[in-house]
């Protein structure tokens, strides 16, 4: 179920319990902005390709 979380809560979720951060915009828009080390995945792809990137054991945190 999504949430909303703040951006304290994206901090300690990323350094406490290794979440993955994912960002859904577009490519171009990905290489202008984005948070450092997250993973981009298009939101037009993000139902094929979610599995090959991304880990079932950590928390991912979308934006």
């Amino acid at each position: 179920m999504p949430t909303a979380i703040d951006r304290q809560e994206l901090v300690r979720l990323v350094e406490e319990e290794d979440a993955q951060v994912l960002d859904v915009l577009p490519d171009r828009e990905y290489a202008d902005s984005h948070i450092p080390n997250a993973i981009n995945l298009p939101l037009r792809h993000l139902t094929e390709d979610a599995a090959a990137v991304l880990r079932r054991d950590r928390p991912v945190v979308v934006y």
